[in-house]
């Protein structure tokens, strides 16, 4: 349904580019560049980054964007009946409620959209991103505000301890 193939593209960006959900659906058509793999973000407080859109994602996005036509305007939008596409902009609850009722249809137990955040850090500093990479992708300030989402745990401490060889007599 083109409804699944827009909740598809939305997923993919909020997880594979890490986006809050007020930059979701501040998204435009023109800030999908498919040529050459990128989005433009209007970041938290005015600041624009750059989110790479890797082939899966890159995937879904053309899906939609074939599916909800090339008339300027916002990128992700509702749909009236759950039928027919609007062409007015999507809002953060809406957003929310999409994903609220795609969860409890999967049998998912509560989570909160910024989960995707959250997971998108996490994930990227278990496999080794650099911090300040991750900082720059995630569209913080402060390095700090980056480690308040990263999740790995203990068994990552053991990991980077073992990185470390003692010196032999």
């Amino acid at each position: 349904s083109i409804g699944g193939i827009r909740d598809l593209a939305l997923l993919s960006v909020l997880y594979a580019i890490g986006l809050r959900r007020s930059e979701v659906v501040g998204l435009n058509l023109d800030d999908y560049h498919s040529t050459n793999g990128n989005l433009s973000i209007d970041g938290k407080g005015g600041k624009p980054r750059i989110g790479p859109v890797l082939e899966n994602v890159k995937a879904a996005m053309d899906a939609w964007v074939d599916a909800r036509g090339d008339w300027d305007g916002p990128l992700f939008v509702p749909f009236v009946r759950g039928k027919k596409l609007t062409h007015r902009r999507m809002t953060a609850e809406g957003l929310a409620l999409i994903f609220r009722r795609r969860g409890e249809a999967a049998g998912v137990e509560s989570f909160s959209l910024h989960d995707f955040r959250r997971t998108f850090i996490t994930d990227l500093l278990a496999a080794g991103a650099d911090l300040s990479v991750v900082q720059k992708l995630a569209g913080h300030r402060n390095i700090s505000t980056t480690l308040i989402y990263d999740r790995r745990g203990e068994e990552a401490k053991v990991k980077a301890a073992k990185l470390i060889a003692m010196p032999r007599n």
